[in-house]
């Protein structure tokens, strides 16, 4: 095989992929025995992946990949969540859009309808993943509703209930209105907003006096039933016991003194509304107040309000209510007001607290040893602040209402006869059996399906086969390491500690690896209905501009953001996104795995990452052109290396010890920088150009040109293998050309994939410091001559003599010993050493660590005089940016409301300026001395 001139990442991506898969590559190899497994956090099948999913797929397939290649026996479990609310939104959206709302269908055939959007999306998850490279083992793939995972989830329920810790009780809670369902607090977002607080007057009765309590929310008032002061309050310890008239309702309710009132807002007044604020509803408690629910199941107002409201939807009844209170002048005010509104992260609607029956999980006793394994270390947070997060919400953990109204989603495993009693089994057989029921009872299944999280808290152990005993269960549980943003550390990771601790009695996972989340490039998070999503895909295989402008248009749910979100898109992307490749993105990704909280998509870094996967390809395809068919030399002793051989290979181990230190600590980022750096600026900049006056000219013996050879393949073919993780796709393209030129020269015992070759060790006795030192100042000199010649803007290639000097006899061996290739590479004619007490002729010098490095200019420049007048305005140009930046630092207003960016960016400038300034000054001098 042969590389193309240019690479093409297309092409070679499917073949490869097709390849892996048919080969049963991503399956277990049973040949290992340390098992190492991830659980790939299921995505919602509600549509395609974005890049959020790119990214953590992306490394846990490089950390599968890399496990894989140091012989463990790996498993990398995926699947697709139900993703119960999110699911049924869609497909209800889908119908809406032909006027069929989910009632015309009726439950049964509206579940079949999801079920066909299943598998439509699903399907193109699962071709998304395949695009990315993810070597999951797609054999075992799971859904949380497929059979056996249903399973589990009956199971978990029925045990938790007779354990008495699921109960059904009728409690407050986050009602979302427009989905007809109760909500988690972690589905609640709570953002400020502008709104109003009315003050109203609360006649007391027997009395001319009335009390002046602030609201934000003053519909709610139909259901109030007490006014609250604070027991110190002085203005109102004479109201102890008595009670006001309720406006527009007529009743009379209690005043209560209680502690939590704060006398400090608004005047010290609360009404209590029990059925719908949490802090009322136990205020209410304590005081054993009446509870009043006002809101229907659409937050309309119901039959326990006045009739004057009852019907109106609780928006339109705040505007009446305003109205009637300022006709019988019982309004006091109303005055601006900042507050948080809790709107619901799927529906965008105004939750309201609401009184009704649902299941809960006891979470507090489970929340317990949840608590211990991560104190004790048996589960590690990386990075280890993350584990604070997790502690706070544990220690002040509330009972998980687990129970949603839908329809889409696992149905609650609970039956009721004709009286309301309830039944609890795993089909209503047992539940006739259990309950010694008689065959003639009529029973009827809760309409409730379970929260989403709830099967997602069993992943870890449903997909492995419990509550059967399975063969992979004992191989694979506790999983390795949880890969997962910190958004959904309560929703999911702390659930499946405490649910695998239930039923497994251990953790689900040793480590959990906690990502930032990825921001578009102006720092706002990802989202529909701002329209900047990215699609993976598009970065791989590009999309054009007018396609890209109606994918970020279509489905849109806020259709007058629709202009906006067009200019923005035509001012990013004015050429649409060009192709990047598989590799690049995932290169990307990894370089962007910082500790930061939040990561900003950087398209630029994407395109130079796409340019490094050029500058590989170039870099084999050199080595290729002078290897191939060459003599590699058939024994060692046919051998014989270089001190850039030697040097570069001892380079080469240290950069393999520090991607193992930096893939322990999940360092991506620190990884990729490695591996660039070594690749670009050692392989191939130094190493390739090194390699050349050996290979190329005369005075090199065959030895030691058949060393070079077999260094350069040799370093890279456990170059493709180190980055193949990463990166796999193009170092298994160019891995197997090595192969074929090295043929019986590279042991395995199956050559058909990089992907089952052994991950490279480091050797240490290759470790070679003093040939190290040697290629550092060769490089030194030769970046030296560089220097000179781009400050005096001399033409690459004119041939120049060259002196040094230096104190450090090994300094002027190692040059002696490597003449040719400083001239070579420096575009030398001649280097010479300078003596103690020499002086060199009139010339342009450098400072390196060990030495200095000199270039005579007589003859050197043509116009001398022409030349100092381009310095001179080279000068002025560097003190117009020294002085621009030192005024701004001059300036304390800049400094201290400037960005910590923003200021080092200017400090960055004059120190740039200055140093650019002192060496252009000396260089005058220099030529001013030609002058003379």
């Amino acid at each position: 095989m042969t590389l193309e001139k240019t690479y093409q990442p297309h092409e070679l991506e499917k073949k490869w992929y097709q390849h892996w898969e048919k080969s049963g590559y991503f399956k277990p190899n049973h040949a290992h025995s340390n098992p190492y497994c991830i659980m790939l956090p299921p995505p919602n099948v509600t549509g395609t992946l974005h890049m959020g999913h790119a990214f953590q797929d992306t490394i846990m397939d490089s950390l599968i990949r890399y496990q894989r290649m140091k012989g463990n026996l790996t498993l990398w479990q995926g699947g697709t969540d139900h993703a119960g609310i999110a699911t049924q939104m869609v497909v209800e959206r889908q119908l809406l859009a032909n006027d069929i709302s989910k009632h015309d269908l009726g439950r049964e055939d509206f579940v079949k309808k999801v079920w066909e959007w299943k598998a439509h999306s699903g399907d193109t998850i699962s071709r998304q993943m395949r695009r990315l490279g993810a070597s999951i083992d797609w054999s075992r793939e799971r859904f949380t509703m497929d059979e056996g995972l249903s399973e589990a989830v009956k199971e978990v329920f029925v045990r938790l209930y007779e354990e008495g810790l699921i109960y059904r009780g009728k409690r407050l809670v986050n009602w979302d209105p427009k989905l007809h369902t109760a909500v988690s607090d972690l589905e609640v977002i709570s953002e400020e907003e502008n709104g109003h607080l009315w003050h109203i007057r609360y006649p007391i009765e027997n009395s001319n006096e009335h009390l002046i309590v602030a609201t934000t929310r003053p519909e709610t008032m139909l259901g109030d039933t007490a006014v609250a002061v604070h027991p110190n309050d002085s203005r109102y310890t004479h109201l102890k016991g008595k009670k006001v008239r309720l406006p527009l309702s007529d009743r009379l309710i209690p005043i209560i003194q209680d502690e939590y009132v704060d006398p400090e807002f608004g005047t010290g007044c609360v009404k209590i509304t029990p059925a719908h604020d949490f802090n009322d509803y136990e205020m209410g408690k304590r005081h054993n107040l009446e509870i009043i629910n006002i809101f229907n199941i659409d937050a309309m107002i119901n039959e326990h309000a006045p009739a004057a409201y009852q019907g109106l939807d609780r928006f339109v009844a705040r505007k009446k209510i305003i109205e009637d209170l300022e006709k019988i002048q019982l309004l006091e005010k109303i005055e601006p007001h900042r507050l948080k509104i809790p709107r619901g992260d799927r529906s965008g609607d105004v939750i309201e607290p609401y009184l009704t029956d649902q299941w809960y999980v006891d979470a507090k006793k489970l929340a317990v040893d949840a608590i211990e394994v991560v104190k004790s270390g048996k589960i590690e947070f990386v990075p280890s602040n993350w584990a604070n997060d997790y502690f706070e919400w544990m220690n002040n953990i509330q009972d998980w209402c687990i129970s949603r109204q839908l329809w889409w989603g696992h149905r609650i495993p609970a039956w009721y006869d004709p009286e309301g009693n309830v039944y609890v089994g795993r089909d209503i057989k047992e539940v006739h059996h259990k309950y010694k029921l008689d065959d003639s009872v009529l029973l009827t299944q809760d309409n409730d399906v379970l929260d989403t999280w709830f099967s997602s808290a069993l992943w870890p152990f449903s997909t492995l086969g419990w509550p059967h005993q399975t063969p992979e269960l004992h191989t694979y549980y506790p999983t390795n390491v949880l890969v997962t943003g910190f958004d959904i550390i309560f929703f999911w990771v702390a659930r499946m500690i405490m649910m695998g601790l239930k039923f497994m009695k251990d953790v689900p996972f040793r480590q959990v690896f906690v990502t930032g989340l990825i921001l578009d490039a102006h720092g706002q998070k990802m989202s529909k209905s701002k329209g900047n999503i990215l699609d993976p895909l598009d970065m791989i295989e590009g999309i054009d501009l007018e396609s890209l402008v109606q994918k970020r248009l279509t489905g849109l749910m806020q259709p007058h953001l629709a202009k906006q979100i067009e200019a923005n898109t035509r001012k990013e992307f004015p050429n649409g996104i060009p192709s990047f490749g598989t590799d690049a993105l995932r290169f990307s990704l990894c370089a962007f795995a910082t500790t930061n909280r939040f990561i900003r998509f950087d398209l630029p870094r994407v395109e130079g990452y796409r340019n490094f996967c050029n500058k590989i390809w170039n870099a084999a395809r050199y080595v290729f052109m002078n290897v191939e068919g060459q003599d590699l030399g058939k024994n060692a002793q046919d051998r014989e290396f270089s001190v850039y051989d030697l040097g570069m290979m001892s380079l080469w181990q240290k950069t393999k010890k520090a991607i193992e230190a930096n893939l322990k600590n999940y360092r991506f980022d620190l990884v990729a920088n490695t591996l660039y750096d070594f690749t670009w600026n050692n392989y191939c900049d130094w190493y390739l150009e090194l390699s050349k006056p050996i290979l190329t000219q005369e005075g090199a013996s065959n030895k030691q040109r058949a060393g070079t050879r077999f260094m350069l393949i040799s370093i890279l073919e456990e170059l493709m293998r180190v980055m193949h993780p990463f990166m796999p796709y193009i170092t298994e393209e160019i891995w197997q050309k090595i192969i074929s030129i090295l043929g019986n020269l590279y042991q395995s015992s199956n050559n058909d994939s990089i992907m089952i070759q052994p991950f490279p060790e480091v050797d240490e006795s290759l470790i070679n410091d003093n040939a190290e030192q040697t290629l550092k100042w060769v490089q030194e000199f030769i970046i030296g001559v560089r220097t000179l010649r781009a400050e005096l803007n001399l033409s690459p290639n004119k041939k120049l003599i060259a002196y040094y000097k230096t104190t450090h006899p090994e300094v002027g061996k190692a040059f002696v010993n490597n003449q040719q290739s400083l001239i070579t590479l420096g575009k030398l004619e001649n280097i010479q050493a300078l003596q103690s007490g020499e002086t060199p002729p009139v010339s342009t010098h450098i400072i390196s660590h060990d030495f200095e490095t000199f270039i005579p200019l007589e003859g050197v420049i043509e116009d001398v005089a022409a030349e100092i007048t381009r310095l001179n305005k080279e000068l002025k140009k560097h003190q117009s940016d020294f002085e621009f930046a030192d005024k701004k630092l001059a300036n304390e207003s800049f400094v201290a409301k400037a960005s910590s960016d923003a200021v080092e960016k200017e400090r960055q400038r004059k120190e740039k300026a200055e140093v650019a300034m002192h060496k252009i000054k000396e260089t005058i001098q220099v030529l001013e001395k030609l002058k003379k």
